[in-house]
């Protein structure tokens, strides 16, 4: 039998997927309605002290630990920014828009990054979470556009309102049209969120 470890290489192999993410909280039972309605998902298990959350195939995208000793959120603390979760067409975000927004959740900040159309919202803790559609259709045109002055006067994006993207493809706007990022010009400042 060969030595799998034999060759380690000098790089790390990287991971086959991105599997889950883990949020502790004090607000355990808000926490866990509020993803599974966000993500359209269910739970695979439950108790009072522990959600697995799964949209997919996958076992669990997201679990939901309570801890009733955890304290509040603080925004300027390190650590993780948000999640984000892709769809594959700009409808399919438009669509979960409205549906997220029939339950009253609504997106604290809508914007055209440029490489992605993009909203975020905030669960009931405060953790920021985006869901967003690629606009190119492939990675290496994505990474390209990093590299245009465009990106570099504005790396974070043009604001849109999601109704007015929502009337745009009712009335038969192409959605390539619609998710190529207008140019405003330079932008430094992100949306306060």
């Amino acid at each position: 039998m060969p030595d799998i470890l034999a060759d380690l290489g000098t790089t790390v192999q990287a991971p086959s997927y991105l599997a889950h993410a883990v949020l502790r909280t004090s607000n355990f039972k808000s926490m866990v309605e509020f993803w599974k309605t966000f993500l359209g998902a269910h739970a695979t298990y439950e108790n009072e002290r522990l959600a697995f959350i799964t949209y997919d195939e996958e076992h669990h995208r997201v679990a939901i630990l309570n801890k009733p000793d955890t304290g509040p959120k603080i925004d300027s603390s390190a650590g993780l920014e948000h999640l984000a979760f892709g769809f594959k067409s700009l409808e399919d975000l438009a669509r979960s828009y409205r549906q997220r927004k029939a339950h009253g959740i609504k997106p604290v900040w809508c914007v055209n990054h440029g490489p992605t159309t993009s909203l975020y919202y905030r669960d009931p803790d405060g953790n920021k979470v985006e869901v967003q559609v690629d606009n190119f259709d492939t990675v290496e045109e994505a990474t390209a556009f990093f590299h245009t002055r465009e990106f570099a006067e504005n790396p974070i994006g043009v604001d849109f309102d999601p109704e007015e993207l929502i009337r745009r493809l009712q009335s038969g706007e192409d959605s390539k049209a619609i998710m190529k990022r207008p140019n405003i010009g330079p932008r430094t400042a992100f949306a306060t969120i």
